[in-house]
């Protein structure tokens, strides 16, 4: 199946999770917390069954690793060369907070590479959607799907995306020397999940750096939509992020519009992990 024909599945599997997600979304639901505290709805588990089940069927030669994925071995998974990468509900916070600022990510890598990925935002019926070679694509359900491409940069309005529920002082730091270096004050755009880099990829801002933890899960969709647009996902040293790594978590990085800047100058040193 070559990836067009396989792109538009997926967006019509994203949509699927995103009405059962909608569902939990309009009544009451509990909330429990995982070992690391972060919270999980009735929703994530009942979008992880059905983005399961169903790339499963379209897909039974290529293995599915989602956020909310047991039991799989580490040795096991290295050897995949390709891997779907998936977050059921990517924005818990903002889903329980009733922000809408949540989205279903869905994406394909092979060999450590983002060749394919799904941002489904459910609340506006928006999906993001790039395969390798395809371009990068925005389309409210039941209209016109529209290209969409990252901005240069003008020095004298730049505009940064920060997250909803994580900034924090390296964040903080960033925009500060942004501020020094361009002689103004960046506009900031304020959104939650993965739509924040497709914020970026779709030219309403020029860059988001993401200082804290992450996971494979929550970049690889939005990851190839940028690189589709013709933006980078990078981490503070310049390298693009890779996945199916022994560990899953990300670096910081850097999702960024315009390669010709060095972005890189205004990140903080990146604490150690111990």
């Amino acid at each position: 199946m070559n990836h067009h024909s396989l792109l538009a599945q997926v967006v019509n599997i994203a949509t699927s999770a995103g009405e059962v997600i909608l569902d939990v979304y309009d009544k009451e639901y509990e909330i429990a917390h995982k070992a690391d505290g972060s919270p999980v709805t009735t929703a994530d588990q009942r979008a992880h069954d059905v983005i399961v089940e169903r790339l499963q069927a379209l897909t039974p030669d290529i293995p599915v690793l989602s956020e909310e994925s047991k039991g799989i071995d580490v040795e096991d998974r290295l050897q995949w060369p390709q891997l779907w990468l998936v977050d059921p509900l990517d924005g818990t916070k903002e889903f329980i907070r009733r922000n809408g600022e949540f989205s279903v990510n869905i994406g394909l890598a092979e060999n450590g590479k983002p060749i394919l990925g799904v941002v489904y935002s459910p609340c506006t019926r928006t999906s993001y959607f790039a395969a390798q070679g395809t371009g990068a694509w925005r389309q409210i359900t039941g209209k016109p799907a529209q290209r969409i491409q990252v901005e240069s940069y003008d020095p004298s309005r730049p505009r940064m995306v920060a997250s909803r529920s994580h900034s924090g002082e390296a964040v903080n730091a960033f925009r500060d020397a942004l501020t020094a270096a361009s002689g103004t004050a960046p506009q900031i755009v304020s959104m939650g999940s993965a739509l924040k880099a497709c914020v970026v990829a779709q030219g309403d801002a020029d860059v988001y750096p993401r200082l804290a933890p992450t996971s494979e899960w929550d970049t690889c969709a939005s990851h190839c939509v940028l690189n589709e647009a013709g933006g980078q996902l990078i981490d503070c040293a310049g390298t693009e992020l890779n996945y199916n790594k022994a560990s899953i978590l990300n670096p910081w990085f850097l999702a960024i519009a315009d390669s010709n800047v060095d972005w890189l100058r205004f990140c903080p040193p990146e604490p150690v992990q111990g």
